[in-house]
């Protein structure tokens, strides 16, 4: 760091009679600190362990699916208007996944972290993408009956269905996620 120098009287005065009077500038009241991140609540950390463990303990109960069939899920209670709505793509989409691709062990990961922060900032409407698994070995879409059984397990989903041709078809979910 450069050492500062003494400035000497008549320099301090030059300065001052070429700049001349400066006014004071009030203070506008923002904050330029920007906010430390909420931490995210254990029980949150937990519930997802436990969707983790139910996903590891029963991966055969529910039928897989093939590429051109149309996935619906509807908990109990949700009304038979709001799922017509869903499926009709009649909700903002608040955020999108695309795990078009992906392995399934990253996909249940970028999954998991999704959904974790879609309900911690309050995202009720999702899309994801899953492909249509037209590369799948078989023709058999290995994601999208992954994510058919994963978004089951979860309790914080509502409902989920395919999205509209326009919007993926059958390679694409509407999900509605319960408010936090």
């Amino acid at each position: 760091m450069a050492k500062t120098k003494d400035i000497s009287r008549q320099d301090s005065e030059l300065f001052r009679q070429a700049i001349g009077e400066i006014d004071k500038m009030e203070h506008d009241g923002v904050n330029l600190v920007t906010p430390k991140p909420l931490p995210v609540p254990n029980q949150t950390i937990l519930s997802q362990q436990d969707a983790l463990n139910k996903m590891a303990d029963d991966p055969f109960d529910i039928p897989d699916v093939e590429i051109g069939d149309e996935l619906f899920f509807r908990r109990e209670g949700v009304q038979q208007q709001v799922m017509r709505k869903l499926r009709r793509g009649q909700y903002a989409i608040e955020s999108e996944l695309d795990l078009h691709g992906m392995t399934v062990s990253i996909a249940k990961k970028e999954l998991d972290g999704f959904l974790s922060h879609c309900q911690s900032t309050n995202r009720r409407c999702i899309r994801i993408i899953h492909g249509k698994g037209h590369g799948s070995v078989n023709k058999i879409p290995v994601l999208k009956n992954k994510l058919n059984k994963w978004l089951q397990k979860y309790d914080s989903i509502l409902a989920f269905c395919s999205a509209p041709p326009n919007d993926g078809g059958t390679g694409a979910v509407y999900v509605l996620i319960k408010k936090h």
